[in-house]
């Protein structure tokens, strides 16, 4: 599998309720970044599912290329 588009080259910062279902855009062509809007369909990729166990802020990938995905491991700093 290929890896998806470059959205920014930092991550994105999101503040994440607990319980809810989250759908992290891995294509990198969603209007509604970093989360999915379905732009996908015609590609090989599918979103990252994830569903935080409390409240909290996350770093959600922007490059696309976090060994962690859909979180921030520090990748795009040797972009």
């Amino acid at each position: 599998m290929s890896q998806g588009h470059i959205t920014q080259k930092e991550p994105y910062v999101v503040d994440v309720i607990a319980g809810k279902t989250y759908y992290w855009c891995a294509c990198g062509l969603s209007k509604k970044q970093p989360f999915c809007d379905g732009t996908h369909k015609d590609t090989e990729f599918t979103p990252l599912t994830f569903t935080p166990e409390k409240d909290k802020t996350v770093y959600l990938c922007g490059c696309r290329r976090s060994a962690k995905a859909p979180f921030c491991d520090g990748t795009h700093k040797d972009l």
